[in-house]
């Protein structure tokens, strides 16, 4: 019992160190492990280790199969989120050096690591193809907290993310597939036998998994489950097809439920996000139990086995050639310069999948008997130490002497998708502005999609925003919701990660009606709150521009603007096509082929501006 509470309060302790230190949590979770396993061989009095998940075969925490069991179960679980990840139009949208990256770069990754896992260590091809089919994953869990915190570049950041999302759950499955080939091929060789049942294996894994995925959506839309129990109900799904496939064919269940996983992930499920937050919580849970225990089952023999010049020249080879070759031959044609191809080629940590799913194949294939097996778990866990532990500690400097990073972050964020800020967003977006809108109400989101913008559902009570490191070339936040509680939570929660050039939100009603001449440098407009907003969209859903010579004339043709109740001033126009917000107008420095934008009726350009130039001649006469 103190052992298993100790996994648990050690795992979740691991989870918080990464979190408050913004590394990739694998990396604490097996430092933790490896210390509490092989490692306290070397300081405990008798030698033993301080945990044993399996000890002499029967006895320890886990004794006999368990730990396999548990192994299998939670790999299983793991790898059904990550298929609800992979879905069919992030593919399409991405750009093609993305596409590139994750199959032609995948390829050249699992072709040169498996030609050198078998000349460097002298491995069997099929255990040196299955070390290379588990190493091409980065994955979103060890990528997304190494640049979280650096300014990159909006197209570098973007290959990154979309790289460690989408190559997850294929790499996972290519690594099943290998795998599942190698056993059949152990059992019957190279023979027409060893090919039916890999397809047999194939065949009743995507059958089980499709299956299996259609018949909870189908129960679900339907309602046929309680809305309280559709989590654990997936829960207890993807342990049964899992399972039941295995049943029907040996090795099957990984597959079934990597394909379940991306069947519901494609689906339109209307619970697909509750979902995905509880599988995520579980993962979470799962990770940090399932590392430690599997870091604390390698033994001081199996380190010994890696700890020499041959992983080292392995580890060159992967991080020096293989990584950059497979960058560099994905993005030919690309827009990315030199530099940031650089940069992608030096960022490339693997993940929990291929840490995971090592130790379990790992076990299996040194329970038959196959030679080399024993390598699986020790290389990968080292391929994955030395590339997060490499990663997390340069990344920064490598972005430094590259350059690629953000001279200024000029990205606005709105938060709250009504039609107003969806007509504010538009414009920003034609004048070529990264702008990115955010709310709670799907409706509103999928509007502001149809239009061509980028937005998300996103509750600002969440990490959602903050974790998401497309977000990084953002200085501006824009708080328009129809709740003054969520623009001033919003604007308190995200102006140190979103506001470096300025927060704003709308004016509220009691505002208003107290003081007509506050003072706060924070408020988007001082004459409109939400329900004013919403009323001139409504009725005049356009944005205007006026041209303005030089200051006095801006801020006298902003001041007849203003006081028309069917009128918003937003911005002032550059020449050169910038935009500045106008919170501070006396501030604002303008000068010829300046023009005043407003959301509202469109007026006579000519009238307005004759009519400020009639008052700056008339004061000079004076």
């Amino acid at each position: 019992m103190v052992e298993l509470a100790g996994i648990i309060i050690l795992g979740i302790l691991a989870q918080w160190v990464a979190w408050k230190f913004k590394i990739p949590a694998i990396l604490p979770l097996i430092m933790i492990g490896l210390l509490v396993g092989p490692i306290s061989t070397l300081i405990s009095a008798d030698g033993t280790q301080w945990l044993q998940p399996i000890w002499n075969g029967e006895k320890g925490l886990f004794p006999g199969e368990n730990l396999f069991y548990f192994v299998s179960l939670a790999v299983g679980i793991i790898l059904f989120e990550g298929g609800l990840t992979l879905k069919r139009d992030e593919i399409s949208k991405v750009g093609p050096a993305i596409g590139k990256l994750i199959s032609i770069g995948a390829a050249i990754t699992f072709i040169g690591a498996g030609v050198a896992a078998h000349y460097v260590f002298g491995l069997d091809w099929r255990i040196s193809f299955l070390f290379s089919a588990l190493i091409i994953v980065t994955g979103p869990t060890v990528i997304s907290p190494i640049l979280r915190n650096i300014p990159l570049k909006k197209d570098v950041a973007a290959v990154l993310r979309w790289e460690g999302i989408l190559i997850d759950p294929i790499g996972a499955l290519v690594a099943v597939l290998v795998y599942e080939f190698i056993s059949v091929e152990g059992d019957s060789g190279y023979t027409k036998q060893a090919l039916l049942d890999f397809g047999k294996i194939v065949l009743i894994g995507m059958s089980f998994g499709i299956t299996a995925g259609y018949a909870l959506y189908f129960a679900i839309k339907k309602k046929l489950v309680p809305h309280y129990l559709s989590n654990v109900v997936a829960l207890s799904m993807v342990m049964a097809v899992f399972v039941i496939s295995d049943l029907f064919a040996h090795e099957s269940g990984l597959l079934a439920v990597v394909v379940m996983g991306m069947f519901l992930g494609n689906s339109d499920l209307p619970s697909l996000k509750e979902l995905l937050y509880f599988k995520e919580s579980l993962s979470v849970l799962l990770v940090s139990i399932l590392f430690i225990l599997l870091a604390a089952n390698i033994s001081i023999e199996d380190l010994l086995l890696v700890y020499n010049w041959k992983t080292a020249i392995l580890l060159a080879i992967i991080i020096f050639l293989l990584r950059p070759l497979s960058v560099f031959a994905s993005t030919t044609r690309s827009s990315l310069k030199v530099n940031e191809k650089l940069f992608i080629s030096w960022v490339g940590p693997r993940g929990i999948v291929a840490a995971g799913i090592s130790s379990l194949f790992g076990t299996k294939l040194v329970t038959k008997g196959v030679v080399g097996a024993e390598y699986i778990t020790p290389l990968v866990f080292a391929v994955v130490l030395i590339t997060v532990i490499l990663n997390a500690t340069t990344a920064r400097l490598v972005a430094g002497w590259m350059g690629v990073y953000l001279k200024k972050s000029e990205g606005i964020l709105i938060v709250g998708a009504s039609k107003a800020s969806r007509l504010i967003a538009t414009y920003l977006h034609k004048n070529e502005r990264h702008v990115v809108l955010v709310d709670s109400n799907q409706l509103n989101i999928n509007r502001a999609k149809e239009l061509g913008l980028e937005a998300f559902t996103a509750n600002i009570y969440t990490d959602d925003l903050t974790d998401n490191i497309e977000l990084n070339d953002v200085g501006y936040i824009l708080a328009m919701t129809g709740s003054d509680e969520i623009n001033k939570q919003a604007i308190n929660r995200f102006e140190k990660y979103f506001g470096e050039n300025g927060t704003f939100r709308l004016i509220t009603s009691d505002e208003m009606k107290k003081n007509k001449n506050l003072s706060i440098k924070e408020l988007f407009s001082y004459t409109h709150d939400y329900s004013r907003f919403a009323q001139v969209a409504q009725e005049f859903p356009s944005i205007q521009e006026i041209p303005v010579e030089n200051h006095n004339q801006f801020l006298r043709v902003l001041n007849i603007v203003g006081e028309d109740k069917n009128a918003i001033p937003l911005f002032l126009k550059r020449p050169d096509g910038f935009l500045d917000l106008i919170t501070s107008p006396t501030e604002l420095e303008t000068e010829e082929g300046s023009n005043l934008v407003y959301l509202g009726k469109p007026m006579d350009f000519e009238d307005v501006v004759n009519a400020t130039r009639s008052e700056n001649e008339g004061k000079s006469e004076k």
